[in-house]
């Protein structure tokens, strides 16, 4: 009985331990299948990619580990490891412009639709994808009239704006019949509308700003009268209306005139053009008005074609324009319909005058060509230079190319510098076509950007190609952009410790001049953002299979290549041309085109 009862007694604690040890056996079974089938969904699957990616931006987002970026820039610099790709959400990624950030600033004088950039350290270090089956794209000059749908596969303003003659979607391609909301019979026939007004095909005029552009037809137009037109936007509820306009090889670039000045020189273009822009031009004292009349050279032309211009209940609105171009002395030239056109006098300003507005004259201290993150003044910038860069007094195009600017600083010792700059530019792009084989003056090259332009020589000499370059002058850099504009070229300021306001895939050749200085502190000589970061931009900037040209110092260029194969171009090395007498190599590196 004895042994029975002992029996009994240990037979259930026996069982209770081997039940125990059976269920840690199924956790321990269970934990390592889960892991095993992780493994294969992060290895094998799209998830996986995506969760990788996510995990890398939120590790470079966070602030846990402030020298995890720097580790990781050292390592690309290095060459011991490759940038990884965005998630697929960020095909079309503005740093400076990203609603999801801006939507939480004010609302006033449109301030949240202007740039507002993210500190380097809170930047996903990288590479932004191309959409699921993005396509080179349809080349200059049937890229007017089509692009590939896959490229940017948005509907909405075809579907809003197709009764209008913007755009619509035929099989794989978008058409743009050439049509506006206050042209929707097309562009060409409105140009020549204006045109009984304004000298517009006889060189007068050459530089042209449209505000507001819809997706470019009116500044693509222009180009066949060869008025060169900067088209500007916001990126707004239309989403990709820019990105349509340099898809399609029109100048283009995302702005917003809101609290700041737009980022050009003063007395630049030849024409300001309003269709349907639904600028307030004369609330806030005027303000938006005043900005147009700094950027207008004097004996220029504005055009306003859509409200107010006689517009329906809005009658208060079209007195109040009329009585700020009155008080600024802007010559009448017509009312036609709803569109109506002034010419900015020559000289000095009528102002000071009696005005309901209160519009004065800026005092001598005013710099009216400063430009980048300088907040919109309420007086009125004095023209300079005795008015010799003003329409009529200032050559024609294409002699305005090659014809001294008048208004450089730099150039107040003598044009030596000038001329020895646009001689030297022409060898180097000849160098450039003949020996470099790069694209140049085929239709596979069409947007161009210059990211360290100086007097606009690179763009000069490529004159006779079927290409638009934007001049970037730098910000901390001597401020040249107007002897660009003087030349009948285009530009902007930038900084290019900050991502430029473009779309990805913007342009389909990037050329830069010594690259590392575009970093660097003027004054200290220091590095103000890394070599990485600007070739990561440069990569979210240029479109797949476009190419980049880099000239600086054999050291420099080696960097350059180590990060160029890291961002997965496909970079060469040259010497420079053999009548350069300066210490430079050139890299040309092309641009893969990878997927997901």
């Amino acid at each position: 009985m004895g042994h029975s009862n002992s029996s009994s007694s240990s037979s259930p604690s026996k069982r209770g331990h081997a039940l125990r040890q059976w269920r840690l056996l199924d956790l321990v079974s269970g934990v390592f299948f889960f892991l095993v089938l992780l493994f294969f969904t992060m290895v094998f699957t799209p998830l996986g990619d995506s969760l990788a990616a996510s995990g890398r931006q939120t590790l470079l987002r966070s602030g846990a580990d402030p020298q995890q970026r720097h580790r990781l820039v050292a390592a690309i610099e290095a060459g011991g490891r490759g940038v990884e790709a965005c998630p697929a959400a960020d095909a079309d990624h503005m740093p400076c412009e990203d609603p999801r950030l801006n939507s939480q600033l004010s609302r006033e004088m449109n301030y949240y639709r202007e740039r507002h950039c993210p500190r380097p350290e809170d930047s996903p270090l990288c590479l932004i994808p191309p959409p699921h089956g993005y396509r080179v794209p349809v080349p200059w000059p049937e890229s007017l009239h089509k692009i590939w749908h896959s490229n940017m596969p948005y509907n909405k303003i075809a579907d809003r704006k197709g009764h209008q003659g913007w755009m619509k979607l035929e099989g794989q391609h978008f058409i743009f019949p050439g049509g506006g909301t206050m042209f929707p019979d097309g562009a060409e026939q409105y140009i020549e509308k204006l045109g009984q007004y304004i000298p517009i095909s006889e060189g007068v005029l050459r530089t042209a700003l449209d505000m507001g552009c819809g997706v470019a037809s009116f500044g693509g137009y222009m180009l066949s009268k060869n008025i060169l037109t900067m088209s500007f936007a916001p990126r707004d509820s239309h989403k990709a209306q820019i990105q349509f306009a340099l898809e399609r090889g029109i100048p283009a670039f995302v702005a917003m005139l809101g609290t700041r000045r737009l980022p050009f020189p003063a007395f630049g273009f030849d024409l300001v053009h309003c269709s349907r822009c639904l600028i307030p031009f004369t609330a806030y004292n005027a303000s938006y008005f005043i900005e147009v009349d700094r950027l207008l050279r004097p004996g220029g032309y504005l055009v306003i074609s859509g409200p107010p211009v006689q517009w329906p209940k809005q009658d208060k609105e079209w007195s109040d324009l009329q009585a700020v171009a009155r008080a600024l002395c802007y010559e009448l030239i017509a009312v036609d319909g709803n569109t109506v056109i002034w010419k900015k006098p020559v000289g000095e300003s009528c102002l000071p005058n009696e005005n309901e507005f209160g519009l004065e004259l800026c005092d001598d201290s005013d710099y009216p060509s400063q430009a980048w993150y300088f907040k919109l003044k309420k007086c009125v910038s004095r023209t300079s230079v005795k008015g010799d860069y003003a329409i009529g007094i200032i050559p024609k195009w294409p002699e305005r190319l090659t014809a001294i600017p008048p208004r450089s600083t730099l150039l107040k010792n003598g044009v030596d510098v000038y001329e020895a700059d646009t001689k030297r530019w022409a060898r180097r792009v000849a160098h450039y076509k003949n020996s470099l084989k790069i694209k140049l003056g085929t239709r596979f090259v069409r947007n161009v950007m210059d990211m360290n332009a100086l007097f606009g020589g690179f763009a000069a000499a490529l004159k006779s190609d079927p290409v638009w370059v934007i001049n970037v002058v730098p910000a901390l850099k001597p401020p040249t952009l107007d002897v660009i504009f003087d030349r009948g070229l285009i530009g902007v300021y930038h900084d290019w410790c900050e991502p430029f306001s473009t779309y990805p895939r913007s342009y389909d050749l990037i050329h830069v001049a010594s690259i590392e200085s575009l970093i660097k502190d003027p004054a200290s000589g220091q590095n103000r953002c890394t070599l990485v970061d600007l070739m990561v931009e440069i990569d979210r900037m240029l479109r797949p299979e476009g190419t980049v040209v880099v000239r600086d110092a054999p050291e420099v260029i080696d960097r350059v290549a180590r990060i160029a194969s890291a961002v997965r171009w496909k970079p060469t090395v040259y010497d420079k041309e053999p009548e350069s007498h300066g210490r430079e190599k050139i890299l040309v590196a092309t641009k893969t085109l990878w997927k997901l």
